[in-house]
């Protein structure tokens, strides 16, 4: 239980970061909630990846971590623009 939370975390930090390198220009967003919505991100792409059959392949899945930066992406741009208009 302990070492999947470790991991979640540590997979959620990496998508997070993949995701605002992905993204132009400066997001208004905490490293906190990068990790956040790289956790969350993390979990619907092996979802997306296992709905489309894609999620177990020999060796690294591409596919899966593709989607996983992909949504993470969307999920920094959604959250830094609603944090930006409280500021």
């Amino acid at each position: 239980m302990i070492s999947a939370i470790i991991s979640a975390v540590v997979i959620g930090l990496i998508i997070g970061a993949l995701a605002r390198l992905v993204l132009p220009g400066r997001q208004n967003i905490s490293i906190l909630l990068t990790i956040l919505v790289g956790i969350v991100a993390a979990v619907i792409g092996t979802f997306l990846a296992n709905a489309i059959g894609v999620a177990t392949t020999n060796g690294i899945d591409w596919i899966e971590l593709v989607l996983q930066v992909a949504v993470a992406a969307v999920g920094v741009t959604v959250v830094g623009s609603i944090s930006g208009r409280r500021r």
